[in-house]
């Protein structure tokens, strides 16, 4: 087991322009990984490759060592904290909202397994990674909307290319295979269901709006969104909805009750019971939390302040 260091680094934050806070938009980064002083969670995919140094992170349900050269992917609705890294560690990668995520050509198998808490790590890397990785950041950053698109095609594309060499699916669990030759009309309506909920989670939606995006039957459509990511469409919205909510509990003035409004619950105690339920407490308690966290870390690394010289 990995020994922190949170103590001795700067922490991770989530904040308004965050991924918590964005959940619905893809994120590409590239850079030395802060640490998690709690685990925190949001809606996207996450995909991690170790350009140098190594990585640990804590999951819902195991633990996992990552070193240079190696990529993972893993389903951020599930608690994760990176507790432990070197001081020398890069690490590159995305968050993918699930409307991306569908568009790639990953067996169901693959995918249902991964929305189910597995993690998916592969060391069939190469030095081409190192380049693409950095260039895809790059244009992603760019402010260019041809190179953004581009990256993010050539990044799935790649991530495709993952089930062509060996990899592992950790925990090692017995999973009964689901029927891959309705992979691509599947994926093609999780994206639709997906992408129509991008757009309207902050508002009051049903089942039969977000089947009939999809011109599906709402039957269909929930059954389909269950077996593909082993969640209920109604637990998926509430996510989005809380992962929005933990970054906007951290606004200064944040005030509970308007965030439970704004981020699309009916009412505080839907908001409560919602936000216990996947943080282990409430959202009162995780806003004091992180805050008394925050000012220790910025306590922590506040240069030491210099005393006037003496005057003679």
């Amino acid at each position: 087991m990995a020994k922190s260091k949170v103590g001795d680094r700067a922490v991770y934050q989530p904040g308004a322009s965050s991924i918590e806070g964005l959940p619905t938009t893809l994120q590409m980064f590239h850079n030395h990984p802060p640490l998690m002083a709690k685990p925190h969670w949001h809606a996207q995919v996450e995909v991690n490759y170790i350009v140098r140094g190594t990585v640990h992170y804590r999951m819902n349900d195991h633990e996992i060592q990552l070193r240079a050269g190696d990529i993972c992917l893993f389903w951020g609705g599930q608690p994760h904290q990176m507790d432990d890294s070197s001081e020398d560690s890069i690490y590159a990668g995305a968050h993918l909202p699930l409307v991306h995520f569908f568009r790639m050509r990953l067996p169901l198998d693959i995918s249902g397994r991964l929305m189910r808490g597995q993690t998916l790590v592969t060391s069939a890397t190469d030095a081409a990674d190192n380049e693409n990785f950095a260039r895809w950041y790059s244009y992603f950053r760019s402010g260019h909307l041809a190179k953004a698109e581009h990256a993010v095609a050539e990044l799935l594309l790649r991530l495709e290319r993952i089930v062509f060499e060996p990899y592992l699916m950790l925990p090692e669990k017995r999973e009964n295979p689901l029927n891959e030759q309705a992979h691509p009309q599947s994926s093609r309506s999780l994206a639709r269901m997906c992408d129509f909920i991008a757009g309207n989670f902050l508002h009051d939606i049903e089942t039969v709006d977000i089947a009939r995006a999809a011109d599906l039957h709402p039957k269909y459509a929930m059954n389909l969104f269950k077996k593909c990511t082993g969640m209920t469409l109604s637990k998926y919205v509430n996510l989005l909805r809380l992962s929005r909510a933990q970054a906007m509990l951290m606004r200064d003035g944040a005030n509970v009750l308007q965030v439970a409004m704004d981020s699309g619950f009916g009412s505080i105690s839907a908001f409560n019971k919602s936000f216990r339920h996947i943080a282990g407490m409430t959202p009162s308690d995780f806003r004091r939390d992180m805050r008394v966290l925050t000012a220790m870390n910025v306590e922590a690394i506040r240069p030491p302040m210099r005393r006037p010289a003496p005057q003679f």
